[in-house]
């Protein structure tokens, strides 16, 4: 397999280069920002090149490239990114944990999959998905485009989330159901109907703090 670039120089991009490393053993050359974000000539150990300087750098036809951003602007600003780096010619490759149960061959470009995802038959998983770690994806359920999934949520059979969406963490989606275009799901939400686009839904039951202290209650 080629050595990869990757798109990025934060957490994310670091947490990427570990697994890609110690979990596939694949190279990573090198990084890459806009010129404007690189404020040293190397990070985490490897050359930080500007992106307008990449391809001279890492040529496309020797290197894979890879997006590591994270959600922000509901997935637009990693999916932009996407597009850039193909536009230089290079190949997205995607990241799927040897540590994920993975039983669909339905996985498009630039995906990240973590560790402890289970991928059921028949689901399908769109191009520049992250899907963070101990998910499920419902057989015959489809994740579009741009989408980002945190960590232990339950999408439940035939369900289709659509691009650009965001779900936060501990969310359960029933079955069945549509979670429409840039839907953003709050931490722990239950999701028992489909969704507007570009709506914005959060838990009903907010946390609220007790006026007794955590040191006088007896069940804990």
């Amino acid at each position: 397999m080629k050595p990869v670039i990757i798109f990025g120089a934060g957490d994310i991009a670091e947490v990427v280069d570990y697994l890609f490393r110690e979990t596939l053993g694949r190279t990573v050359a090198g990084f890459t920002v806009d010129r404007e974000f690189v404020s040293s000539e190397a990070v985490f150990g490897k050359p930080l090149v500007p992106f307008d300087e990449v391809t001279a750098r890492f040529p496309p036809d020797q290197f894979d490239g890879f997006v590591a951003l994270s959600y922000n602007r509901m997935n637009v600003l990693r999916a932009q990114k996407v597009e850039a780096m193909r536009s230089e010619g290079y190949a997205l490759t995607s990241y799927v944990s040897p540590r994920a149960t993975v039983l669909t061959d339905k996985i498009g470009m630039n995906c990240l999959i973590f560790e402890d995802n289970t991928l059921q038959p028949f689901c399908q998983i769109g191009d520049n998905v992250t899907l963070w770690s101990g998910n499920h994806i419902g057989h015959h359920s489809v994740i579009e485009d741009n989408v980002f999934i945190s960590s232990h949520v339950v999408i439940s059979g035939g369900v289709r989330v659509g691009r650009n969406s965001f779900i936060g963490v501990n969310s359960t989606v029933v079955d069945h159901i549509e979670i429409a275009p840039f839907t953003l799901l709050g931490a722990g939400c239950l999701v028992q109907q489909s969704t507007d686009p570009e709506g914005v839904y959060a838990p009903s039951a907010a946390i609220e703090k007790r006026k007794v202290p955590s040191t006088r209650l007896r069940n804990i």
